[in-house]
């Protein structure tokens, strides 16, 4: 196993050093259990922030690459999918706060005429559906993402260009319109495509460049965090821990496929936990009201049709955020299909952040939070 760590928790009192030693061992231990318990995993990463404690630990276990057996460390950056949709999210609401977009706007005045066209011709009015639909995934929006389809043409031709509007043409070929509008809550990345293209329109900047000035990378020292292909990996970053689904190593993938919204960005657990915890310690928005905005939500939607055991209940999902409970106190969580997390809890000003080089690891999106949350409260 690999360990690296740095906890810093401005001790001065011999019972803080001794909590500092306990909180070292029993974050290492879970992440090197997390590891050992499933031979799929081949490294892991988790950093856990607590700012008003002093608490900054970073770890990691295992392999970043099991093929040379180079170690895993908090250092190396990995893909992290669908968590990429809260960075969208914030960048969107910065918008809103600017004036430049209204959340009840409609998209079919946002966005180019190709797009509401397409959406049409598959019976979608893409004047009745808002920014704040596809922020919370109630536009009753199919997802081209989950599409079997989608799957076996990444598969085939991982090399492939994809480009927004043909992930929206999947969209309208591989299914049907959900439900109307504010009816159902459905999970759908091409919503999120839709905020991207949006996004880009409004600023007349292209996504990566529009995101990190609205969310102010540099201000937050997101220094290892990027959009793959749309800009550089930042100087000095290692190569991107290898990442897989089920036995495949997707680590060469070209990320086309997920690079419009619903995912594309890359850093490291760091990074993720630094961002993740700056939007609820109001270190983005100008307007401290933003965050009530973001965490609001529409009552009495109901469950997609569709909807598989992964679901979470409708209402869970504001605009860019799960709101759950972990171990009894609010969280706000979102993950990334290849096994990426980030939790805040403010009841706890606690941030934990964690990666599982596999895809789709929901015990492990829950069996993380809930130990770091547990080990905290023993020891303080």
């Amino acid at each position: 196993m690999a360990i690296t760590l740095t906890i810093s928790t401005g001790c001065s009192r011999p019972e803080d050093s001794t909590r500092e030693a306990v909180l070292q061992t029993e974050f290492q231990a879970l992440i090197d259990s997390v590891v050992a318990e499933d031979d799929a995993i081949h490294g892991a990463s988790m950093a856990v922030f607590s700012p008003s404690s002093g608490l900054a630990w970073e770890g990691a276990a295992g392999f970043a690459d099991p093929e040379a057996k180079t170690l895993m460390t908090p250092g190396h950056p990995v893909r992290i999918a669908s968590n990429t949709k809260t960075y969208v999210a914030a960048a969107v609401l910065r918008l809103v706060e600017a004036g430049d977009l209204g959340l009840d706007d409609a998209i079919s005045e946002l966005l180019p005429a190709e797009f509401s066209e397409l959406l049409r011709s598959d019976g979608y009015d893409p004047s009745a559906i808002t920014v704040r639909h596809l922020l919370t995934h109630t536009g009753g929006l199919y997802d081209h993402g989950d599409a079997e389809a989608y799957t076996k043409a990444i598969i085939a031709d991982p090399t492939h260009h994809w480009t927004p509007t043909e992930q929206i043409t999947a969209l309208v070929e591989w299914g049907d319109k959900l439900e109307e509008p504010e009816r159902i809550y459905s999970y759908s990345d091409s919503g999120y495509v839709l905020l991207g293209v949006i996004i880009e329109q409004i600023t007349g900047q292209g996504l990566a460049e529009a995101v990190r000035g609205l969310v102010n990378f540099d201000k937050l020292g997101l220094n290892a965090t990027w959009w793959e292909i749309m800009e550089p990996a930042p100087e000095g970053s290692v190569e991107r821990a290898h990442q897989f689904l089920g036995d495949l190593d997707v680590t060469d993938f070209v990320p086309y496929f997920d690079l419009y919204g619903g995912g594309g960005i890359a850093t490291t657990v760091g990074d993720l936990a630094r961002f993740h915890g700056a939007i609820f310690r109001g270190d983005v928005y100008e307007d401290p009201a933003t965050i009530e905005t973001m965490l609001g939500t529409f009552e009495g939607i109901e469950a997609s049709p569709t909807a598989n055991e992964r679901a979470l209940p409708p209402g869970a999902y504001r605009m860019g955020v799960w709101v759950l409970e972990t171990e009894g106190t609010t969280s706000y969580h979102h993950t990334g299909f290849w096994g990426t997390v980030a939790v805040h809890i403010p009841e706890l000003d606690l941030t934990i952040a964690a990666t599982a080089n596999q895809n789709q690891l929901k015990p492990v999106f829950d069996q993380i939070p809930a130990e770091v949350v547990k080990i905290v409260k023993q020891n303080s």
